[in-house]
């Protein structure tokens, strides 16, 4: 028989018929795996020798079993970011590890030995911090692409620009012709790919591209202004998507005191969703950005990475989706 040490993830999958996803999950009782699919993987891994808490240990034993985190410090407050590091946390409990903050007060290099990895989420061109560790010795996984001149180990990705294109599509479909879009900056891939995508897709259809741009982590009332703007320059305007995290419900006062009717005149929709967009009157259409199972992936990326389960420049998928509501019934 073999040694338990030289059966790995990827064997188990492979006899076991899934992919590395799949048995990963299933052997940790998690993600969206049948009950009899997780027998099966559990079974071969037996079979096989391995145990699932066997890469946990082996990293354990050479390591601070500590990983660390962060976030750009002005969107803490966000609840996509919160749930992003539940995700994290989540994961790293599993694994169990700690999770440590990393804030701009200790990025040090001389901290990097107290982690064995760094989860990003989000990374900014302009953050200082998130150069420092992607210019660290420790490997870096990314949420997005990090659109300045470093390239961390791995990056977890999601189809923004086919899931905006298919909110436009959608606005297009319900009777919308001049739809306007207020934009996060380009600091970020997400922030930079949802303006490419709006302006291809208002070329495409021959539609004058009516877009306002926000500064990463603007304030409401900075949000309001501008809505509030667009609307008095321009009364054709009859759809609004709003990408920066929150500003969907921080702008519907604005709307409303604009005399527009959200869900008939005004068909309104969000590229982030939130608790607050299911309850708002009309619901608002939003793009499910899933950041709990966001952070989940990033964590176990980076996991992988550490194991060796997988190579660096590994880029992984998660799925995200459009959940239609009233706003954009037309």
């Amino acid at each position: 028989m073999r040694r338990k040490e030289s059966v790995n993830l990827v064997e188990v999958a492979k006899a076991a018929g899934v992919s590395k996803t799949t048995a990963s999950d299933a052997l940790r009782n998690s993600g969206r795996v049948s009950e009899r699919t997780r027998e099966h993987v559990v079974a071969v891994a037996n079979r096989l020798g391995y145990s699932p808490n066997l890469v946990a240990r082996s990293l354990r034993s050479s390591s601070t079993g500590t990983i660390g985190l962060h976030l750009p410090e002005v969107l803490t407050r966000s609840e996509y970011y919160m749930s992003f590091v539940l995700g994290v946390v989540d994961r790293a409990a599993k694994m169990d590890y700690d999770v440590m903050l990393i804030t701009a007060h200790n990025v040090p290099s001389r901290r990097f030995h107290r982690v064995d990895g760094v989860v990003l989420g989000d990374p900014l061109e302009t953050d200082t911090v998130v150069r420092g560790l992607l210019n660290s010795s420790v490997p870096v996984v990314t949420c997005e692409r990090y659109t300045g001149d470093a390239e961390p180990a791995a990056v977890v990705r999601s189809d923004h620009a086919g899931t905006l294109d298919r909110l436009l599509d959608h606005l297009r479909s319900a009777g919308a012709r001049d739809i306007a879009f207020l934009a996060s900056s380009t600091v970020t891939d997400w922030g930079r790919t949802l303006q490419q995508t709006y302006l291809r897709w208002c070329e495409r259809h021959d539609m004058r591209p009516r877009l306002r741009e926000m500064a990463f982590g603007s304030p409401t009332a900075v949000m309001q202004d501008n809505v509030r703007a667009l609307l008095n320059a321009d009364p054709a305007v009859d759809a609004l998507v709003c990408a920066p995290d929150g500003s969907a419900a921080a702008v519907l006062p604005v709307i409303r005191a604009a005399g527009r009717t959200i869900g008939e005149d005004l068909l309104l929709a969000s590229c982030v969703d939130s608790t607050a967009l299911h309850h708002t009157d009309p619901p608002v259409t939003a793009i499910d950005l899933r950041p709990r199972e966001a952070g989940a992936a990033c964590a176990q990326l980076l996991f992988d990475i550490l194991s060796g389960e997988a190579p660096e420049g590994t880029v992984s998928a998660l799925p995200i989706g459009l959940t239609e509501r009233r706003s954009t019934r037309g």
